[in-house]
């Protein structure tokens, strides 16, 4: 779509692409009179790219990256390749793949230098020491940009969070110092009007009070974001390291991967399999993932399988009770067994060896492999707290936890799950609960696959808890 400001049609031709599933934000900048374009911070399935730019007679010049995510494995090299674009990166990056390096300053027009759109680059260290902002300009000569993508620098509530693991050997205090610099100095000297355009949304485990919102304005966040209020440096480096959610487990696999010259993505769909070959495979090792409804799940699963449902933010939960590298058989769906592969492959979970043909219905088939999860209402829930010496877990984040909690519960977010099993007694029964449901399954199903017997999750979470309570309990006195 082409903006318009003022009844006057513009030069730019601007793009946000919004994943729900990884609360991840692109863009596609392009000159409407020469028709190069610039794409930033690709997503691996590149296609809508190129259909669009296909559509609007645009040429990909280049493929830009704010820094090396770690939340998802970024489309570069697949942009690349099918469009012989260059790749940018900030000059402190350090690829193993050719990049043309910008420091703060340097602008790559689109078009004409002074009636064209051009992108001006600034860098921006403290998310990670590599990250950059690109200020866009309508024409290169205006007084107030068209806006700035921050990547994840900056957000619509928040900033990026310094303590990633995609910044090895750099403390999360010099990085939030150096934020805090890139902050104040590169965006804030921005005039109120330019408009934000950052790398993530709420849900993203890249920041803890990111917005909804997905644009908002440097005036805006100036004066509403909390990160961006007065305070010194070393106040400002205590409350952006503070609260922090849970770092799932494949930040850094992705992180690294991210920076090496790797293979590019599969984009066939998963091969069929019959129930024999799966059980072979699950056999010699393999991972099966079912990605249905959790009430799906629990009516019949494979037993040994763990469930992560493909229609909640089901790639990044995959990476946090997965180990990077595993080879995963899939049970989905019929119909939804691309996309699932797909959404795996966004975070470079590419060992995918098929799907099981025809589904979980195949499981009749032989009914010895089945079996069924309990899911406990809150009634049902409190009656088994009440009478067994039943271990309770908290999988939500930190900072869920803290705002409340089912009495005597041990919290240990989904993401730490695995690697904290041993604190657990799996001879013992174990409820897991989240906020509504979609974790605690997902939490239930790991613990199953890990050895427990007597696993149950607590239908409706930590919120129909909490409603029941509500209702029952006395009024606090005092």
């Amino acid at each position: 779509m082409t903006d318009r400001r003022a009844g006057e049609e513009r030069d730019v031709r601007f793009r946000q692409y919004y994943l729900d599933c990884l609360s991840q934000a692109s863009y596609l900048v392009a000159d409407l009179d020469s028709r190069v374009a610039a794409v930033v911070d690709p997503r691996r399935d590149v296609q809508e790219y190129l259909d669009d730019a296909a559509a609007e007679g645009l040429e990909i010049r280049y493929v830009i990256e704010t820094h090396f995510h770690a939340d998802f494995l970024s489309g570069h090299l697949e942009l690349a390749e099918a469009t012989g674009a260059e790749i940018v990166y900030g000059a402190a990056a350090q690829p193993r793949f050719p990049i043309r390096r910008v420091r703060t300053g340097d602008r790559i027009a689109l078009g004409d230098p002074e009636t064209g759109v051009v992108l001006e680059f600034r860098e921006t260290p403290g998310h990670t020491p590599e990250s950059i902002c690109i200020v866009v300009w309508e024409r290169g000569a205006d007084d107030v940009p068209y806006g700035v993508l921050t990547g994840d620098t900056l957000f619509v509530g928040d900033v990026g969070r310094p303590d990633l693991l995609a910044s090895v050997g750099v403390t999360s205090e010099e990085l939030a110092r150096q934020l805090h610099a890139s902050l104040h100095e590169q965006l804030l000297s921005l005039p109120d009007a330019t408009r934000v355009f950052p790398g993530h949304g709420a849900g993203s485990a890249c920041g803890k009070h990111l917005s909804t919102e997905t644009v908002s304005t440097i005036g805006e966040q100036r004066s509403a974001n909390y990160a961006l209020q007065p305070m010194d440096v070393e106040d400002f480096v205590r409350v952006v390291t503070a609260g922090q959610p849970s770092t799932p487990s494949y930040f850094g696999f992705d992180a690294g991967l991210n920076k090496a010259d790797r293979a590019l993505m599969d984009t066939d769909p998963p091969r069929p399999m019959s129930l024999d070959e799966v059980l072979a495979a699950q056999a010699d090792g393999a991972l099966v993932l079912d990605t249905r409804d959790p009430s799906d799940f629990a009516a019949g699963h494979l037993a040994g399988s763990i469930n992560v449902g493909v229609n909640g933010r089901y790639a990044e939960y995959v990476g946090s009770v997965v180990p990077p590298g595993t080879t995963i058989v899939l049970v989905s769906d019929p119909g939804t067994e691309r996309e699932a592969k797909v959404r795996l492959a966004r975070i470079g979970f590419d060992d995918v060896l098929g799907h099981l043909d025809g589904g979980a219905a195949r499981l009749v088939e032989r009914p010895e492999v089945a079996r069924q999860a309990s899911r406990l209402q809150v009634g049902t829930f409190d009656e088994v707290v009440g009478r067994h010496d039943v271990q309770v877990v908290d999988v939500r984040g930190p900072g869920e936890h803290a705002l409340g909690s089912i009495p005597g519960a041990v919290a240990i977010p989904l993401a730490e799950l695995r690697d904290a099993v041993d604190s657990l007694d799996l001879d013992r029964p174990i409820v897991a609960y989240c906020a509504g449901g979609y974790r605690s399954s997902v939490a239930a199903s790991l613990l199953r696959a890990l050895g427990a017997e007597d696993v149950s999750d607590l239908l409706g979470g930590y919120g129909a808890w909490a409603q029941a309570h509500a209702a029952t309990d006395p009024a606090p006195q005092g």
